[in-house]
């Protein structure tokens, strides 16, 4: 079965191959015949009811430097294609929403992953309180008042941006910080949405798990360690990744989950479990695939075509 592909993503040459999981995914999709369009968010256009893009046709190969070879850009009718990878990173902002609108309006006719009405519907910090009782005590909120509650009945504490992504902005506050004042100043004028408190889980420095389930089912997972004097396991902020298996708790948190991820259409997905505690779900633009296989895991960008091409055959 030959595809035609669409990737939406963030512009190409600024990827860094070794580490990104669009690029494992375009590769596969090369190997298997798939035919290949890029194209990045901005592009998109909506007229008449018709989805369009300037996308080129792309070749990429793994070369450092000389990762990929576009073709000459044409007005592409993104509804004509079988699948669209919607892979462009956050910041999950009203550009990032509006995206999605635009492609839900070809699916499923067109295979979009992940499913863009969903993605929509389930940031990955709000969508993840669903299961409160797999997670750490957490708080979402602006308000002050609130949050030095939390910080008088937890101690220590992690702040983080809401809806934003690769460990930007994310600090530990200790419950007498003399720096939480100003902390709390720099957010308010920085962020405009509520911010994730939750309660700090020292067991971080053994390591933060990102598990990816594909449709719903546990298939490989990386284990990623925070660099010294930082608690952001995030291998673009310096974590280093480490092989790991799945504890029982872990394969419950994935049993608990994965039947919501597969009704959802959520098909590629990273969950993040630090000391059995369930801390994100990423729909939007998971990443672990390439480290997950350089450290002798399973090759998932396979078992993701195989589920996509499966889900195009029976359509």
């Amino acid at each position: 079965m030959s595809l035609t592909v669409a990737v939406q993503m963030d512009p190409i040459e600024r990827i860094t191959i070794a580490g990104d999981s669009t690029f494992a995914l375009m590769l596969e999709a090369q190997a298997r015949g798939h035919t290949l369009f890029y194209y990045t968010a901005d592009k998109l256009s909506m007229r008449d009811g018709r989805i369009t893009a300037p996308a080129s046709r792309i070749e990429v190969r793994d070369v450092k430097g000389d990762h990929f070879t576009l073709g000459d850009a044409e007005r592409l009718d993104i509804g004509q294609m079988d699948v669209v990878l919607l892979r462009q990173d956050p910041p999950f902002d009203l550009a990032y929403i509006t995206t999605t609108h635009l492609l839900e309006r070809i699916h499923p006719k067109t295979l979009v992953v992940n499913d863009p009405a969903h993605v929509r519907n389930a940031p990955e910090k709000i969508f993840v309180t669903e299961f409160p009782d797999l997670m750490p005590a957490t708080l979402i909120t602006r308000d002050m008042d609130e949050i030095n509650a939390f910080r008088r009945e937890f101690g220590d504490i992690v702040m983080k941006p809401l809806y934003g992504n690769g460990g930007a902005a994310v600090f530990k506050v200790g419950q007498k910080d003399p720096n939480f004042g100003s902390l709390f100043d720099l957010f308010s004028v920085t962020f405009r949405e509520p911010w994730v408190v939750q309660r700090f889980l020292p067991q971080v420095s053994e390591g933060d798990k990102r598990i990816i389930l594909v449709d719903g089912e546990p298939l490989g997972a990386v284990n990623r360690v925070p660099a010294e004097n930082d608690i952001r396991s995030n291998m673009v902020r310096g974590g280093a990744a480490e092989t790991t298996m799945l504890s029982d708790r872990e394969r419950e948190i994935c049993e608990r989950i994965g039947p919501h991820l597969r009704k959802m259409g959520l098909l590629f997905v990273g969950i993040d479990v630090i000391a059995g505690n369930l801390t994100e779900i990423n729909v939007t633009s998971p990443t672990g695939l390439r480290a997950i296989k350089r450290l002798g895991g399973p090759d998932l960008a396979v078992s993701i075509w195989e589920c996509i091409e499966d889900k195009v055959g029976r359509s």
